[in-house]
């Protein structure tokens, strides 16, 4: 069985870099598959990721020697082994079209994930998560249990050591403190009415008006509420004949499309953060 990896890096950009990242590897036993890299001229830093193959170093022989070859070009890397999907916890409420198409994707072998738990402050999806044989965590949240509760999301996480937590429609809010546990690891999914369609019932207030798009963001979850870095977005148009379930239907499949994908690159090493934007290695 072949040892497959992905390193991911930022530094900032010079000369030579692709060139000595591709020395480096080569020098350890690595074959490149699939190489990407992106010079920010804004910010003055440089992006790369690469796939490779690699039998002749472990990974943490690797580890070892890409500290040294790091500090020289002042690189934030990671090195990912692929052998394994990315271990993932799922939080949700009480709509569930995100939840079972990330369920359905991942069971198909569409998503390289490893759904380790389901956490959700209503029972609604119960049997959903037994159907798949996962385990289903129910805690409600009020204001006076909030700070339990997430002590208890928490642990959970911690204990499927889980990289990847996925927001599916979970209608509460993170504390600042439990985003900034879950920094550059959550990702959240909403439609993108707001902020013109704040509170409940968007699709009625966006059916109201006439809107003619409805979309959808995937975005990292921060103390910045729906502020965090965006991943994906996506629309589907409307007009004037489609109801306010049409509209709704239409913002469902929107969503599950677009979280799907932000699920897929992130747990594929293809998203690297940008100060509060993204690069994305498609």
């Amino acid at each position: 069985m072949r040892n497959v990896y992905i390193l991911t890096l930022s530094c900032p950009d010079r000369m030579g870099i692709v060139h000595a990242v591709s020395g480096f590897l080569l020098d350890n036993g690595g074959n490149i598959e699939e190489a990407a890299q992106y010079s920010d001229a804004d910010t003055g830093l440089f992006f790369m990721r690469v796939r490779f193959a690699c039998d002749k170093l472990s990974y943490e022989a690797l580890n070892t020697q890409l500290k040294g070859f790091g500090e020289s070009f002042g690189m934030d890397w990671k090195l990912h082994a692929t052998s394994q999907p990315m271990r993932t916890v799922i939080l949700v409420s009480k709509e569930g079209h995100c939840l079972n198409d990330l369920l359905f994707r991942c069971k198909s072998g569409l998503l390289p994930i490893d759904v380790r738990a389901i956490v959700s402050n209503h029972r609604e999806f119960y049997q959903l998560a037994a159907s798949y044989n996962i385990p289903f965590h129910h805690l409600p949240v009020t204001a006076a249990t909030k700070e339990q509760v997430e002590a208890k999301q928490l642990e959970i996480i911690e204990f499927e050591n889980a990289e990847l937590v996925v927001l599916a429609r979970y209608m509460q809010i993170l504390s600042n403190d439990l985003c900034r546990k879950l920094a550059g690891r959550a990702i959240n999914i909403h439609h993108s009415f707001l902020p013109s369609f704040k509170g409940a019932k968007p699709y009625y207030q966006a059916h109201d008006r006439g809107v003619k798009l409805i979309g959808a963001t995937a975005h990292y979850v921060t103390a910045d509420l729906d502020e965090g870095p965006i991943i994906e977005q996506d629309v589907a148009r409307a007009d004037h004949s489609k109801t306010v379930e049409d509209l709704t239907a239409m913002g469902r499949d929107t969503e599950s499309q677009v979280l799907a994908r932000a699920v897929k690159w992130h747990s594929e090493h293809r998203v690297l953060l940008n100060g509060h934007k993204t690069v994305i290695f498609k």
